[in-house]
């Protein structure tokens, strides 16, 4: 049964409120891992995991602030087109900017006029309700 610091490797869908699917790790078979209270996934979602075991599936509706967050626009940023190469700028496309502690994170661009490009660095699905799906496969404690 997982609890608080539980290990877990499940299969997730995520749904938007239209219906159709956001994401899924089926469509490739690999399954998403977790470690309980690691703060990767939010305290609302560990909370429908808890008291779950190997074989559940479980949907639940998570609004914007327990799934994602919510749109936020101090993580969207206007920079120099002169700072990208020419070839990787295009309206959608994302793009990995590597932070000063080393690590990546993705950016979306948003729009490009004349000189400058709008990066934002929201989660794509940062600002909506989510529904997820999910299908336990193994649980460690």
């Amino acid at each position: 049964m997982i609890n608080a610091t539980s290990e877990v490797i499940f299969h997730v869908t995520m749904k938007l409120d239209d219906g159709s699917a956001a994401d899924s790790t089926k469509v490739n078979n690999k399954p998403a891992k977790l470690r309980m209270g690691d703060g990767s996934l939010s305290p609302a979602f560990e909370a429908q995991m808890q008291g779950l075991t190997v074989g559940d599936d479980k949907e639940f509706t998570l609004y914007a602030k327990d799934a994602f967050g919510e749109n936020n626009p101090d993580n969207i940023y206007h920079l120099e087109r002169s700072t990208f190469e020419a070839d990787t700028l295009e309206v959608g496309a994302i793009i990995m900017f590597d932070q000063q502690n080393g690590a990546s994170i993705p950016g979306m661009v948003r729009e490009i006029v004349g000189e400058s490009v709008t990066i934002d660095f929201n989660h794509p699905l940062a600002g909506q309700t989510i529904t997820f799906d999910v299908e336990i496969i193994e649980v460690n404690a």
